[in-house]
């Protein structure tokens, strides 16, 4: 099950996030999740939010640097090992995963990947019963 993430680049220097959690925050967005990577001229916001087609529509009137990406989200036991497992399954298949971020709450934890084969890979996770997150339950996280 596909799920639209914002990748927003951003100039590394103050504000700028902020600029950013204000725009959708005054256009009614919540934010689900978020992770940001950088190096040292830019950061890379990768979010899933409420609505990511009225964020990205928010976000470009804003003049920020934004682009729409498929990616998986699935639920696994907030236990040592679990996600482990789940990594081996697309492994052993060939299944590259180019970047990934999660969190736990409680007993559970929720994890978003962008692997280079999206078919393949919901293929495997659906194969093997993974809990396979539709993308309206990511949204509303």
């Amino acid at each position: 099950m596909l799920a639209k993430q914002l990748s927003i680049f951003l100039e590394n220097k103050s504000g700028r996030l902020t600029e950013v959690t204000e725009v959708l925050g005054n256009a009614g967005i919540n934010l689900s999740a978020m992770s940001i990577a950088d190096n040292s001229d830019f950061g890379i916001l990768r979010c899933i939010v409420s609505d990511p087609d009225k964020a990205y529509k928010v976000l470009k009137e804003a003049h920020f640097a934004v682009k729409i990406t498929d990616v998986i989200g699935f639920s696994c036991p907030n236990t040592s090992g679990s996600l482990a497992v789940v990594l081996k399954y697309l492994s052993d298949n060939g299944v590259f995963i180019e970047y990934m971020y999660s969190f736990a709450n409680g007993n559970s934890a929720t994890v978003i990947i962008r692997p280079t084969d999206l078919e393949s890979c919901d293929r495997i996770l659906e194969e093997k019963k993974i809990d396979l997150l539709a993308a309206s339950d990511l949204y509303k996280l």
